[in-house]
């Protein structure tokens, strides 16, 4: 849970950041950070995709959870998720800003690869690397969104915690049931989710990479039984 509490640490400083520099924050360097992260992110993907043992492993996880994910089109089902919680809790104007940057903040950071990937790495191997990288970006952004939607964006700090840390704690829960093979393995593929996360970040792609989200969890079957 470290990693997670960090995370929030850092969206609730990020947030006040926001508020005491209100509308004074240029778009030129914001852009500027966030495809610097985008290149760490890369990094941090790449550096973990090489440790695989098994490539062919890792291909079919990815082709039998691509066909799964698009199947049940994931990434557009989440973002129809974040729309119905904008439609219900956002109503009217001026006097629920507070409410539309909790929920605009709170969809952006729990609704992605990133967060799934980080806390499940987080509590499968204790590898919080991921969601340090994602503690960052998500600073960075509240520094963004505090300045422009107010101090609503720190509350979703809290949706972060609850999200990420059910993640990890189910994770750590039944990592001593998974072997080290089937983990390295599950890691290896979702350091590639990672890789075309940061290719969406540099502007590069436009890559749906919810929809591949289900090849993370394929290295349990095919490990335990090829």
């Amino acid at each position: 849970m470290l990693a997670t509490v960090i995370n929030v640490i850092l969206v609730l400083l990020g947030s006040a950041l926001g508020l005491i520099f209100k509308n004074r924050i240029s778009a030129r360097f914001s852009s500027g950070l966030m495809f610097a992260l985008g290149l760490c992110v890369l990094g941090i993907g790449i550096s973990n995709m090489i440790r695989t043992n098994d490539t062919l492993c890792v291909i079919i996880c990815m082709v039998l959870g691509t066909l799964l994910g698009e199947g049940l089109n994931i990434e557009k089902r989440m973002d129809g998720l974040g729309g119905v919680l904008r439609r219900k809790l956002i109503r009217g104007e001026g006097n629920n800003r507070f409410v539309e940057g909790f929920v605009n903040a709170s969809v952006l950071f729990c609704v992605g690869a990133m967060a799934i990937m980080g806390a499940l790495d987080s509590g499968l191997t204790g590898d919080h690397t991921t969601l340090y990288a994602k503690s960052t970006l998500d600073g960075i952004t509240s520094i963004v969104y505090g300045s422009t939607m107010g101090a609503g964006v720190a509350l979703s700090g809290v949706a972060v915690f609850l999200y990420q840390g059910l993640i990890t704690l189910c994770a750590s829960f039944i990592a001593p049931f998974l072997s080290d093979v089937v983990i390295a393995e599950m890691k290896c593929v979702g350091s590639l989710l990672i890789i075309g996360l940061s290719f969406n970040m540099l502007g590069m792609t436009k890559i749906k990479v919810m929809n591949y989200v289900p090849a993370v969890f394929f290295p349990i079957l095919l490990c335990t039984f090829m």
